[in-house]
């Protein structure tokens, strides 16, 4: 597995702290990994170290509760701070009460789980004041191709475009393999993590409002717009059902959704926002065969990338016209747009007729597949395959 230094390094000054250090993301997307590249570095310098997964039934059966815990972990640690590192804690009774008690130690206390259990809303509840959280994210195509160079199965930008970049699927050649592999993640997420979790009786209707979700990516959402689809179908639910079947989505770290941006009120829109996968593979694995949403799925990329980067993201609206992404970071602001192609001549004169008009401190940015450098005066062209080795539009 490749050193994901774009995470370490945000850790790294944390290393010390009382803080709790919660390691959370989507289902697979590398939190083991993070964590035990955090505790090789600290060997590797004679810090000592203690570490618990509980996914192994040797560890789980001997420590059940949080005083079982509390228990072993101090009955080990060192005269000098101990960095302790508690993987898939929650099959712990009450283990937040355990690590509300062993901050108090000397230790630094590191833990990750399962989005089943360890979701985002708890843990603002749970430890209040006391932790610091990272969220860990599937590979962007950097990553990729980093990765790739160790497992030598190379992906492609049309490969990312279509099956996302979740570490696992970078160890099977054949696409096959990968979609298998995808579907059983999603199914696990699905009906281990949010229908069991929590106890949804309505599995029919569930399962088909994510798979709408899903498959609309990048696409502006509202939840009555939704309620009115299905009860169209024939599923009648409510708006508030609709709602809380997202906020699951969003808590698992499966979704993300990006406010727009009024200009005109300078105000965030309340009632609508965008949709996001956290991974475009889940998008693809439910469409038909070959029946690729790309262009929905490039949105999508850029969107990951950016955040990857660091900016703050919301839809930039005035009047009639709408830009996909109002990038921000710091003082330096972005307009961005992205089209799979404007090689046609109206698709040409339509998207960049949206950056007409519009704020002029903002830098205008327009991302399409295209070969070709359609940049123009007021607004630079960047090509897919170049976007996606950027570390950030300073570097253009």
């Amino acid at each position: 597995m490749i050193k994901r230094e774009h995470y370490l390094a945000q850790i790294r000054p944390f290393y010390d702290s009382d803080l709790i250090k919660i390691i959370t993301g989507v289902r697979r997307c590398g939190k083991s990994v993070i964590k035990d590249q955090i505790e090789q570095e600290l060997r590797s310098i004679g810090k000592p170290t203690l570490s618990l997964n509980f996914e192994y039934l040797s560890v789980s059966t001997k420590i059940t509760n949080a005083q079982e815990l509390v228990a072993y972990v101090t009955e080990h640690l060192n005269t000098e701070k101990t960095y302790v590192f508690l993987d898939e804690i929650q099959v712990v009774k009450d283990w937040n009460i355990a690590c509300r008690s062993l901050r108090l130690e000397n230790l630094s206390l590191f833990i990750t789980g399962s989005n089943s259990k360890l979701l985002s809303k708890e843990l603002t509840k749970e430890f209040s004041g006391r932790y610091v959280s990272f969220n860990i994210r599937p590979f962007v195509y950097k990553e990729i191709c980093e990765y790739a160079l160790q497992t030598g199965n190379h992906r492609s930008v049309m490969d990312y475009l279509v099956y996302g970049g979740f570490p696992k699927t970078l160890e099977f050649s054949e696409k096959e393999s990968v979609v298998k592999y995808l579907n059983e993640l999603d199914n696990q997420i699905v009906r281990n993590d949010l229908i069991n979790r929590f106890h949804i009786r309505k599995n029919v209707l569930f399962e088909k409002v994510v798979n709408f979700i899903l498959c609309s990516n990048s696409r502006i959402f509202s939840a009555n717009s939704v309620m009115k689809y299905f009860k169209g179908q024939g599923f009648p639910a409510s708006i508030n059902t609709i709602m809380k079947y997202l906020q699951y989505l969003e808590d698992a770290f499966v979704i993300r959704t990006i406010a727009q941006y009024e200009t005109r009120t300078k105000r965030e829109l309340r009632f609508f926002s965008k949709v996001y996968n956290e991974d475009v593979a889940f998008n693809t694995i439910r469409q038909p065969e070959r029946h690729y949403d790309l262009t929905h799925n490039l949105e999508n990329i850029v969107f990951n990338e950016l955040i990857y980067m660091g900016y703050e993201l919301s839809v930039f609206r005035s009047e009639s016209q709408e830009i996909d992404f109002y990038a921000t970071r710091g003082a330096k602001k972005y307009l961005v747009q992205v089209a799979y192609s404007i090689a046609d001549d109206a698709t040409y004169k339509r998207e960049f007729a949206l950056f007409n008009k519009l704020d002029q401190s903002c830098r205008k940015i327009i991302i399409t597949t295209d070969e070709i450098d359609f940049s123009t005066s007021t607004v630079k062209h960047i090509q897919l395959r170049n976007f996606l080795q950027l570390k950030d539009f300073e570097e253009i």
